[in-house]
């Protein structure tokens, strides 16, 4: 009886914890994207991750001198460990190992989901460099892209409105990623298609303007390595 009882009663407190756990989450999600829309719109970057790598940064982004400062920073700045003939370099066991935490994981996310990285990756691997040199590797180059998203933020499309519109009309995911394919394909001119000046999307108010638009834009397609 007594065991049944506990059981009970730990059945009741995983719920509670989950439960928890689901509501913390949604209220970190919700901060990290009003804090920094950008750093959370890049490609491996979740609530935790995000959550970290601001704490790191701190409220005044504007200490860290240079990308080459974050990254010693979050320890992913590369050790020389050359040995007679051989030239390599090794990762940093100092910094802040939170942060370095927080850029493994988005470093394996886009090892193993993003086609981008994988064909880096693939290409580093073909040079000769094993898998921790391209680790390293991938992971001071993400430090280098969260740099830009900490300390100078670009404003980026706002897509939430997307989903409800998509469901109000009935079109399911597979129809509107067909779609977002077929135009993906096409070689555009100059000139602005008719099917594509009628796309829904389009017909939204345009983005304000950042003082430095050239390199937002530039930083918004280019977000993974």
């Amino acid at each position: 009886m007594s065991v049944l009882i506990a059981c009970k009663a730990l059945a009741q407190r995983i719920g509670y914890l989950e439960r928890q756990d689901r509501e913390l989450t949604a209220e970190l999600d919700a901060l990290t994207a009003a804090l920094n829309p950008a750093l959370r719109a890049a490609y491996g970057v979740g609530p935790d991750t995000a959550a970290q790598l601001l704490i790191t940064a701190g409220t005044n982004s504007h200490r860290l001198r240079s990308e080459a400062a974050f990254a010693m920073l979050t320890g992913v700045a590369p050790i020389p460990a050359s040995s007679g003939k051989t030239n390599r370099h090794r990762l940093s066991r100092g910094g802040d190992r939170a942060a370095d935490n927080a850029l493994h994981r988005i470093a394996l996310v886009r090892w193993s989901h993003d086609r981008r990285t994988r064909d880096y990756v693939a290409r580093q691997l073909a040079a000769g460099r094993s898998k921790k040199d391209v680790l390293r590797l991938l992971k001071r180059a993400i430090a280098r892209e969260m740099f830009r998203h900490l300390t100078q933020p670009c404003p980026i499309d706002d897509y939430s409105d997307l989903r409800p519109a998509r469901q109000a009309r009935n079109i399911t995911l597979t129809a509107s990623g067909s779609t977002l394919q077929r135009l993906a394909n096409h070689d555009l001119p100059t000139r602005t298609r008719p099917q594509t000046r009628r796309h829904p999307r389009n017909q939204l108010p345009p983005m304000a303007k950042h003082p430095d638009h050239r390199r937002c834009l530039t930083h918004n397609r280019d977000r993974s390595i």
